[in-house]
């Protein structure tokens, strides 16, 4: 497993994540295999969507902040509870095939942290399961 760190300027924000991730897979040496990406937080989670067009980015945290708004009289004390439900909602993990040693991502495709309570410094780990 390695991991990286992650450093978000906003309180919402999608952080590419893309490169990290496919340098961990090619020091990897996997030709064939699975590439899993974890977020050890409780309000920051990982996603992957179209990384061309930077309006989708913002329509995505624009839209998470309309559905689950900071300011709803959530009891947990900290004040981040839209965080970890955004979180929650995103997912802390995903999976990715490995196929002659590079990530199978779609041609539009790019992984992304998701920041929900932020400017932090956060980690990322990725673990690669060879399958030959």
């Amino acid at each position: 497993m390695k991991t990286f760190q992650v450093r978000t300027k906003s309180r919402s924000e999608l952080v590419d994540i893309t490169g990290e991730v496919a340098r961990i897979v090619t020091e990897a040496g996997v030709s064939e295999g699975v590439a899993t990406i974890y977020i050890p937080h409780t309000t920051a989670g990982v996603t992957i969507n179209e990384n061309a067009d930077p309006d989708v980015k913002r329509d995505i945290i624009a839209f998470m902040e309309k559905l689950v708004p900071r300011e709803w009289g959530f009891r947990h004390i900290e004040g981040n509870s839209d965080a970890h439900i955004k979180a929650s909602m995103m997912g802390f993990s995903t999976q990715i095939p490995v196929t002659g040693g590079r990530l199978a991502l779609g041609t539009w495709q790019g992984i992304y942290f998701a920041e929900f309570d932020g400017p932090r410094s956060r980690k990322c780990h990725v673990s690669i399961i060879s399958l030959r």
